[in-house]
């Protein structure tokens, strides 16, 4: 094989192994994101559930106020019937007294209610606060094991990128700039095999001229179709099948 092809294969591996290295750093931000996002959603259930409990609350003391209200009209009514004389007052006065008391019964039936609601919210508390420990326990956790294996990806990416350097410094110049004008056109597949009479990048079918070129392994040689550099190893089938 031509040494400047076998400079370009080991360079495009570099450059691989680069790609890979940096698809999994930009995964990591958006990992940690989620992460973060389920956290904060369980936290938000949590304070969603607290805010309940404290709502029911607060209906609940305003309901007390409302009996204690009544209560106190209540007395002011029975003090108006022992001062008063006439019996249509009286009776207008007992009136109003039913009334109060019937509207203590209706408000106390409702703050059994809330009693109730008041029980099914704290266990939602219970069960959200359980749920939101877990969560953040758990993102800490796995937000740590992101970063160690982002600052280990980190380590290995600069490392790639300087055995890189080293090597793309060692291919011929021409060659070089024309495989990494094909890096940015055609991504990590630029220099590629030719396989039953086809390019082994677009898998458009070769002129036999070209073939030959490739097998003599005397210059770079390119597909006409997408302009990636051709090489050619003796384990690999030139012709096409019948």
């Amino acid at each position: 094989m031509l040494e400047t092809i076998e400079k370009l294969l080991v360079l495009q591996d570099r450059d691989r192994k680069i790609h890979r290295v940096q698809q999994e750093l930009a995964q990591i931000a958006p990992e940690r994101e989620t992460l973060r996002n389920r956290a904060s959603s369980t936290q938000t259930q949590l304070d969603a559930a607290k805010n309940r409990v404290k709502q029911i609350e607060s209906e609940r003391k305003r309901l007390e106020l409302e009996v204690e209200s009544k209560k106190t009209q209540i007395e002011k009514y029975a003090n108006q019937q022992l001062q008063t004389r006439k019996n249509e007052e009286y009776r207008a006065l007992a009136h109003e007294i039913e009334t109060c008391k019937a509207d203590i019964m209706k408000i106390e039936d409702s703050e059994i209610v809330l009693m109730e609601q008041t029980e099914v919210a704290q266990k939602e508390v219970i069960r959200a606060t359980l749920a939101a420990n877990e969560a953040k326990k758990l993102a800490e956790t796995l937000i740590a094991e992101l970063g160690q294996r982002e600052e280990n990806f980190k380590k290995e990416l600069a490392a790639l990128q300087q055995d890189r350097a080293a090597l793309a410094s060692a291919v011929d110049e021409s060659a070089r700039n024309r495989y990494d004008r094909l890096l940015k056109s055609k991504g990590d597949n630029a220099v590629v095999g030719i396989e039953h009479g086809v390019c082994g990048g677009c898998h458009m079918k070769l002129q036999q001229q070209l073939i030959v070129t490739c097998q003599s392994q005397k210059e770079i040689v390119t597909c006409s179709t997408c302009g990636r550099i051709l090489y050619y190893s003796r384990d690999m089938v030139l012709t096409g099948g019948e």
